[in-house]
């Protein structure tokens, strides 16, 4: 190591370092610190008095400062770290301008890695002000991940938050997704209720959907620095997605928003698409009613003792086919399962939440004769869909129990559970092998808990729970959803 840690006679010396370097970033058109405010001579005192002061002499003086912590840092908490249950953290790395071109700054950062190892720290934070160039430059050099945007010490730009993983064995935090959405023409039966309801930032009215976390190309989830999801797996591997590492990513989660009914419609299974869609996966789905109005009805299967025959007869002449359709009501809260080869259309008016197999696979038999602007009808997939229908699939809608928390569906490809937090009576979320998607759909003040920090959630948001993140607890008043990989 290069650094020591600093003492009480070297107070003056250090003094003489921060305002040589403030100084010297101010001219420079750096305004993140000046001497007297920030940092200061008060503060100094403090850090040195309380051991966290690090330094290096040259031969023309004090060389290197930095403050090093392993204690909570009240600026950081809530903010949408990825790494780490017990942080450390550097401020106020001062290296003289004169012997900035030696390496010292490089050096001294690896000794604080090892401080902070030697200290039960599994990740290392910081901060840095937006306008810093240089330093932004070098903590990105050093491996540094940016983890978002602070405003802090009442300064009136942000602040860029950085941080690194320390040991193999770091956790990784939840991380909150930014969706992606399908509207318009894509979607001519959705309506407003993504922005009325969960102040979804979508572009259009209509929007039928809000693809929480997805994997599909072109229609990728990001997160809050703007990382698509598959960047992401690529970036952080099984201590993400455990096995999903290395095969396909199998699930997508979305909100869905149908103004007018959908299309009358069935999905393929593993075996179908892989064979007849380039090798993609097929599409069995659930859904959660979140909002429907009264004597609200959905398509659920076709009706018994209708022979394939009969219904690609009636699919053929278009209006035909709707006698034949399954018809069953649903009020918010019943789970629908829809199996591959289950047909299946969502009835006006009604709000979801749908957990599925990662693909965008839908054959329509029947979309209700609509025609658009230019009076030409949506394309239909008559010879695929009757390929795939199972006349057999007569499910019923199931209503989720009142408890604290329930598992409603435990099927070949996801499970679902349903919490349902109080406020003095928080909930342990179950345990996740590979990775989960945790919404939140009802409650406006919900906390994310675990080990060392929390998240506040926002009602409509989705997170991406990693394979390696810690335990964690739901707390507030509110309803979510976990959904996982089986």
């Amino acid at each position: 190591m290069i650094l020591r840690k600093a003492k009480a006679s070297d107070f003056d010396a250090l003094c003489e370092l921060y305002q040589t370097v403030s100084a010297h970033m101010e001219s420079e058109g750096e305004f993140q610190w000046v001497w007297g405010r920030y940092p200061s001579a008060e503060l100094v005192r403090h850090d040195l008095d309380a051991g966290l002061i690090w330094c290096l002499y040259g031969k023309d003086g004090m060389a290197v400062a930095v403050t090093v912590d392993a204690s909570p840092q009240e600026d950081y908490a809530g903010r949408d770290w990825l790494f780490g249950v017990r942080p450390g953290v550097f401020h106020r790395m001062a290296v003289r301008p004169d012997l900035r071109r030696e390496g010292l700054g490089r050096k001294a950062l690896a000794d604080v890695e090892t401080l902070l190892i030697q200290l039960g720290c599994d990740s290392l934070r910081c901060d840095c002000y937006e306008d810093n160039t240089p330093a932004i430059r070098f903590y990105v050099t050093a491996g540094m991940r940016q983890a978002g945007r602070a405003m802090l010490n009442t300064r009136p730009k942000p602040f860029l938050l950085f941080e690194k993983r320390l040991t193999e064995d770091c956790p990784l935090l939840p991380q909150r997704m930014r969706p992606a959405f399908r509207g318009g023409k894509l979607t001519p039966w959705g309506g407003d209720k993504l922005l009325r309801i969960y102040d979804k930032p979508i572009r259009d009215i209509p929007t039928g959907e809000s693809l929480e976390i997805s994997a599909i190309p072109d229609l990728e989830s990001r997160s809050v620095t703007g990382v698509n999801l598959t960047e992401l797996i690529r970036r952080y591997g099984q201590a993400l997605v455990g096995k999903y590492d290395f095969q396909a990513f199998p699930l997508l989660l979305k909100l869905i928003d149908a103004k007018e009914p959908l299309s009358v419609q069935v999905h393929p299974d593993d075996a179908y698409a892989r064979a007849n869609e380039h090798g993609k996966l097929g599409k069995t789905e659930a859904w959660l009613i979140l909002d429907a109005p009264k004597d609200a009805e959905l398509v659920y299967g076709i009706k018994p003792g209708t022979s394939l025959s009969e219904l690609k007869e009636a699919c053929e002449q278009g209006a035909a086919v709707e006698p034949l359709l399954r018809r069953v009501k649903v009020k918010a809260g019943d789970v629908c399962y829809i199996p591959s080869g289950c047909v299946h259309a969502i009835g006006a008016g009604i709000m979801l939440y749908e957990i599925q197999q990662s693909s965008d696979i839908t054959y329509r038999f029947y979309d209700w004769d609509r025609v658009d602007k230019k009076g030409k009808r949506r394309e239909l997939h008559l010879r695929q869909a009757l390929d795939v229908t199972d006349l057999n699939l007569v499910p019923e809608p199931v209503p989720a129990p009142d408890q604290p928390i329930a598992r409603v569906l435990d099927k070949p490809h996801f499970t679902l559970d349903l919490l349902r937090p109080e406020a003095e009576k928080p909930v342990a979320l179950p345990q996740v092998k590979d990775f989960a998607f945790l919404t939140v759909l009802e409650g406006d003040s919900l906390t994310l808990s675990w080990e060392a920090d929390a998240l506040t959630l926002a009602k409509g948001e989705s997170l991406l729970i990693p394979a390696s993140a810690p335990a964690l607890k739901l707390n507030g008043k509110g309803f979510a959803a976990v959904a996982m990989p089986k």
